[in-house]
């Protein structure tokens, strides 16, 4: 990197990057809780396998997980490794540019696979030796939530959500909150036996309809939605005979083209352990963004405000 703002978009792009690459694993909340309101217009037999898979899938508390995920012509990646959600969403995940426009740019800064750490409070990303050597010659840099929200606005708060809820069941809570859930049919996912789940949620008509998930549940949703620009999003999971989430795939327009990411999951229960790396070898994001001018308020999303659902 030559210039400050190279060195301020490899800061950004590394956001967005982890934040997806974590998504990609979860999907978009719709609240921190399992809870689901009763009622609604849907056939009773997928609401029910769809509960106990919600409930399920978040007692296991971790898994080893990996995916894919690609955004119009910004960005398309891999993300693999293995995170735990029953006290906080930790662990780890190897992040890697396959294609589009953030990858060009990472690979100028010489990152084109990034590891991503990620705790409670805050989640790091290490950056390549070229990168370090205009970063005081740390790697690491840390990302802490509360930053992020107060960097970027809205779609810092959408990041700093992602980053809190992203877990497998909240694929399943956005299904609950599509309306028109169906199961489409048995299916064998990774030499796995699986059931077929399939539904659209329409962001405009979200709040009116009858979800099965609490009014307070479906606020959440719908904000998150809209900070991300996604006007419909298209869900489908597979659940395995332990009603455990096996794999999910979305598909959602956004403001800045049709996002699109597949998961898998694996080896629940696997043990799972992050902690922050050595202080010697971290630097602040919000201490980086000061020192090139751009104390305040920005845009972490590099304008993407990314449709971080995946």
């Amino acid at each position: 990197m030559k210039s400050t703002t190279a060195r301020r978009m490899s800061l950004s792009i590394a956001a967005v990057a982890a934040l997806t690459g974590v998504a990609a694993c979860g999907s978009s909340g719709s609240g921190k809780d399992g809870k689901a309101a009763g009622g609604g217009a849907i056939n009773v037999s997928p609401i029910a396998a769809l509960r106990t898979a919600e409930q399920s899938t978040n007692k296991a508390d971790s898994a080893k997980v990996r995916g894919t995920t690609s955004l119009g012509d910004l960005m398309s990646m891999t993300a693999n490794g293995a995170l735990t959600w029953g006290h906080g969403l930790k662990g780890n995940l190897t992040i890697t540019y396959t294609g589009g426009q953030m990858a060009e740019m990472m690979r100028k800064a010489g990152t084109e696979s990034m590891q991503a750490r990620y705790l409670p409070d805050a989640y790091y990303a290490k950056m390549s030796d070229q990168f370090a050597q205009e970063a005081g010659g740390k790697h690491w840099i840390r990302y802490g939530y509360d930053d992020l929200a107060k960097f970027s606005g809205a779609s810092g708060s959408y990041l700093k959500d992602q980053a809190q809820t992203s877990t497998p069941n909240q694929s399943v809570k956005m299904l609950l909150a599509s309306g028109d859930v169906k199961k489409v049919g048995e299916e064998t996912v990774s030499g796995v036996r699986t059931r077929h789940y399939a539904g659209t949620v329409n962001v405009a008509d979200l709040a009116g309809r009858s979800s099965n998930l609490s009014a307070d549940q479906l606020a959440a949703l719908k904000k998150q939605l809209n900070q991300a620009g996604i006007t419909t999003d298209t869900v489908d999971i597979w659940i395995n005979d332990q009603n455990l989430l096996v794999k999910k795939t979305e598909k959602a327009n956004t403001a800045h083209g049709v996002l699109n990411s597949t998961a898998y999951y694996s080896d629940y229960g696997v043990p799972v352990s992050a902690e922050a790396p050595p202080a010697s070898d971290t630097k602040d994001f919000k201490d980086l963004m000061k020192s090139l001018g751009t104390a305040g308020s920005g845009n972490t999303s590099t304008g993407s405000g990314t449709g971080i659902t995946s």
